[in-house]
């Protein structure tokens, strides 16, 4: 009974931030003719000299180190696995888009966020089909795995610990982002530069958005809030796409994730970070009247991001080589 309760009230804090999302939509969501499209950043195909285009676009692109692509296709898979996103959004109570065309503040905000990030993933999927660098059918083949077997990120259709794990995913997505963008510039390729910079500049708007809703939910709410945040920790944030699977490759995410760590686009270090950080943006603690359990989490929390950098500091590779349907199943150090 006592956590039906807790539910219901949480459903009633959503409902009384509702005008709060309003009258923030227009600086968190940006209008649809003032945005980027896909096509800003790829070969004109219209143009007489589409063919030239083409050419230079993948001259940039061939001496881009294939541990690099495969990181690119495991974001990219990531990022095409949107519908599974929206859906999940779309169970938060107190958050549905009951008619699917609601003038609800969140309902308009998840139409507007998925509308946003469905470019990313439309865009990355361009961008290696025209380098000709990678086995676009294994990537295809594991988008529609991915979709097909969907995830499970433990927020139990709770909207409070459903902004915990967006904040703290935004973030990652764009830390990812923008240290792939970093090292397509070391490898001489300026248009995935920018267009991987573009794409954490999304996800950094986003991650501000999610964070500006747990803070107001932090002072309407603060002891649930903590409560929550201190689960979902406990519980772990489970990447999205960790039931991706290419048709035969059972460890796949797993291998995905070794090289993103070994070439530092997402390590356990950028998780520390982000505790860390979260648990500065929303003052936790400076939270005051916290008692019992809510104080636990309180104490938990504020430790966390140490004890996961002194994880981070004891990481160290194997070594091995594994192959990668991908990239027609050349091998790579990971």
């Amino acid at each position: 009974m006592l956590e039906q309760n807790n539910f219901a009230s949480r459903f009633e804090v959503i409902k009384s931030i509702e005008g709060f999302v309003s009258q923030n939509l227009n600086e968190l969501l940006k209008p649809v003719n003032a945005s980027w499209q896909p096509s800003d950043f790829l070969p004109d195909m219209r143009a007489g000299n589409w063919d030239d285009e083409v050419i230079a676009f993948r001259k940039a692109a061939k001496d881009l180190p294939d541990d690099l692509l495969v990181v690119l296709i495991g974001d990219m898979v990531t990022e095409e696995a949107l519908p599974t996103y929206q859906t999940w959004l779309n169970r938060l109570n107190g958050i549905t888009d009951i008619t699917g065309s609601s003038e609800n503040p969140w309902a308009k905000w998840g139409r507007g966020w998925t509308s946003e990030e469905n470019r990313h993933g439309d865009l990355l999927n361009k961008y290696l089909y025209l380098t000709g660098r990678v086995d676009m059918r294994a990537v295809e083949v594991t988008i529609h795995h991915l979709i097909n077997n969907g995830f499970d990120p433990k927020t139990e259709n709770d909207p409070y610990l459903g902004f915990i794990y967006t904040s703290f995913q935004e973030r990652a997505t764009k830390i990812s982002h923008r240290n792939v963008a970093t090292l397509a510039k070391k490898a001489g390729d300026d248009k995935l530069h920018k267009i991987c910079g573009v794409i954490a500049g999304d996800e950094a708007r986003h991650e501000k958005a999610y964070r500006m809703f747990m803070s107001k939910i932090f002072e309407v709410d603060p002891v649930q809030a903590i409560l929550s945040f201190s689960k979902m920790m406990k519980t772990k944030i489970a990447m999205p796409a960790t039931l991706m699977y290419d048709g035969s490759d059972e460890n796949l995410f797993a291998k995905f994730s070794k090289v993103a760590q070994k070439l530092e686009v997402y390590t356990i270090k950028d998780y520390s970070e982000i505790i860390g950080n979260l648990v500065k943006g929303w003052n936790i603690e400076s939270l005051s009247g916290m008692s019992g359990i809510a104080a636990k989490a309180q104490d938990y929390l504020c430790t966390l991001s140490e004890r996961y950098l002194t994880l981070a500091n004891r990481f160290s590779f194997a070594g091995a080589s594994e192959k990668f349907s991908w990239i027609f199943n050349r091998e790579i150090s990971i």
